[in-house]
């Protein structure tokens, strides 16, 4: 029990001193460093491309590469004026051939990628593109990698308490397998529902700033509610449904619409 007590008051130490706020005001989780996360991502993101390069499916199509990165441009100015610490990311996208998958992400530091599934299958328009690459880059600008890493350490130290605290008792079967499956639920899928909530948030601004029109944002999703087909029961979903992410996002729409009809040029930030 003393064992317990010990291991308890330390983990409680550990995630009362860990909590910072997000660029939208939500208290977040952080035992991992932005520079942790970023170093960690960087790595990851070599590995993840390395074996698309060898098959020849990086960048195939230099029309459609050199569109995506005029749009991650112009979006990362804003980022970068927004939040001054992004200024030394070094930021890259790379556009993956895989007619399938409609997909994109972006790693901490502003390691990104998007699918020619997402671009082709949608038909998505540069508004469209935008709104997709600017939620996320928000995911890097708010963080979210490293709160998935923080999140994933808390289940570990939380896991080793329960362990111990069941270790005797006839209970101990069922209750690790109830803490399996919300940690699964809650670290294993790509982002929580409250950081994909920012995420829309903060991009459809960012995507207004850099000039593009963020009626797009509902649009975008109207078509991927089509494309789904039959999607997962939304509770058991890190990701909104498409209905509900388009109906959040059109009450955004005129928040944002005064930063998207402002006047000015729109410069676009260079990627090689």
């Amino acid at each position: 029990m003393k064992h317990l007590n010990t291991l308890f008051l330390l983990a409680l130490a550990m995630l009362l001193t860990a909590c910072v706020t997000s660029p939208t005001g939500r208290t977040q989780l952080m035992l991992v460093s932005e520079r942790q996360a970023i170093s960690a991502s960087r790595e990851a993101y070599v590995k993840t491309l390395q074996p698309l390069h060898d098959q020849g499916k990086v960048d195939t199509n230099p029309k459609t590469t050199q569109r995506i990165k005029i749009i991650t441009g112009r979006l990362i100015t804003q980022a970068v004026e927004q939040f001054p610490n992004t200024r030394n990311w070094q930021w890259s996208i790379k556009v993956i051939d895989d007619p399938e998958l409609v997909n994109a992400w972006c790693m901490a530091g502003g390691k990104m990628a998007i699918y020619t599934g997402l671009i082709d299958k949608l038909k998505a328009t540069d508004d469209e593109l935008a709104q997709v690459i600017g939620h996320e880059i928000s995911h890097a600008i708010a963080n979210h990698t490293a709160e998935k890493m923080s999140m994933a350490m808390a289940t570990q130290i939380g896991m080793a308490g329960l362990s111990v605290a069941v270790k005797d008792s006839e209970y101990a079967q069922e209750a690790m397998s109830g803490a399996a499956l919300a940690a699964s639920l809650a670290v294993s899928l790509p982002n929580s529902r409250v950081a994909e909530t920012e995420s829309d948030q903060m991009g459809i601004e960012l995507a207004a700033r850099a000039g593009y029109n963020p009626q797009a944002a509902v649009t975008l999703w109207a078509k991927m509610g089509q494309n789904n087909g039959a999607s997962p029961p939304e509770f058991l979903s890190t990701h909104p449904s498409a209905g509900s992410r388009q109906a959040r996002l059109q009450k955004l729409v005129p928040k944002v619409m005064p930063l998207y009809r402002e006047k000015k040029t729109h410069p676009v930030y260079p990627l090689n």
